[in-house]
């Protein structure tokens, strides 16, 4: 186990020397060793003693706060970070190197848009009576990846990304079952339940994002391709853009084999949720495909810190 969920009302925690205890009302569970844990999801209203959250900070075990119902009731602890206030600096002048950003940016949404690509290429080998759906979209974004090089700033990449988005997001729509409602990219708050599943996902992948780059020493809030934005982690949404491919190509499969349905979802006010039974598949299944993404993550911000270090040395 590298990750707990909780999802039950009525739960407390406690800390047992090194286990974490959780209660069911009067009914104590199983203990789970610290040492299995890297972070530790809270969806439901729990009761916790603080020296808990002193153990997790202390151990690198992240603690999330998070309501689907409310994105914006959210926290995280994280524990100390990594302690090379150089990276710090130099993350910070090449924040503000133009020249840099440009082409880290170029490099990302390249990445992205052939993983987009060889998401389509999965989609059409099993849905072969879709492939004009399928060949239109990969024209499209070939065409977007063709255009990279050539794009004059940021504002020239957004455009181009977010094209390449609505592409991919078409594509699904088309493969996808009626019944579901989904007819493009919608989020805040998601109407039906494609897109509410979206949410979670990018969600949850976004704080792992978040959390690797705390422990490698970035700043999670200054981004490369993402501007500056009050509040958002702008570089662990640089870090998940490649990944989108992969969380939505998760989404589909979950829908298209019914493992989800549409009466895993209700929708009130506030937008289109997973209930209950909904969310303890969602979340036995986003799992296993979050765990090699971790992994990817942590790559990829290593690679980023080389190649940032690279661009140092020559600078000087």
């Amino acid at each position: 186990m590298s990750t707990l969920y909780l999802d039950h009302q009525y739960l407390s925690l406690k800390l047992e020397g090194e286990t974490l205890v959780t209660w069911l009302q009067d009914q104590r569970q199983r203990p789970i060793p610290l040492a299995l844990l890297k972070r530790v999801v809270c969806l439901s209203n729990v009761q916790l003693e603080t020296n808990l959250l002193g153990a997790l900070a202390e151990r690198g075990i992240a603690f999330m706060v998070a309501n689907p119902r409310k994105p914006k009731r959210r926290a995280l602890l994280l524990g100390q970070g990594h302690n090379d206030a150089s990276l710090r600096l130099l993350h910070y002048r090449l924040a503000q190197d133009a020249a840099w950003r440009l082409q880290c940016s170029r490099e990302l949404l390249g990445a992205k848009f052939k993983a987009q690509l060889r998401t389509l290429s999965e989609m059409q080998a099993q849905r072969p009576e879709q492939r004009h759906t399928f060949w239109k979209a990969e024209q499209q974004i070939q065409q977007y990846l063709s255009s990279l090089a050539e794009a004059a700033g940021l504002e020239n990449l957004l455009g181009l990304e977010g094209a390449a988005a609505r592409a991919g997001f078409m594509a699904l729509a088309a493969v996808l079952p009626d019944s579901l409602g989904f007819t493009g990219r919608k989020r805040r708050p998601p109407p039906d339940p494609v897109n509410a599943s979206l949410s979670l996902a990018f969600t949850l992948l976004h704080y792992r994002a978040v959390q690797v780059l705390h422990t490698q020493g970035l700043e999670p809030l200054l981004g490369f391709y993402h501007e500056v934005s009050f509040g958002r982690e702008s570089l662990a949404s640089d870090l998940i853009e490649v990944w989108r491919p992969t969380i939505e190509a998760w989404v589909w499969t979950q829908f298209s084999q019914q493992r989800l349905r549409a009466q895993h979802f209700k929708t009130d006010a506030n937008g289109c949720f997973l209930d209950k039974a909904g969310r303890a598949i969602f979340f036995a299944e986003i799992e296993a495909c979050l765990r090699p993404l971790t992994r990817a993550l942590r790559w990829q911000t290593r690679a980023l810190i080389r190649q940032m270090r690279a661009w140092e040395e020559v600078a000087e």
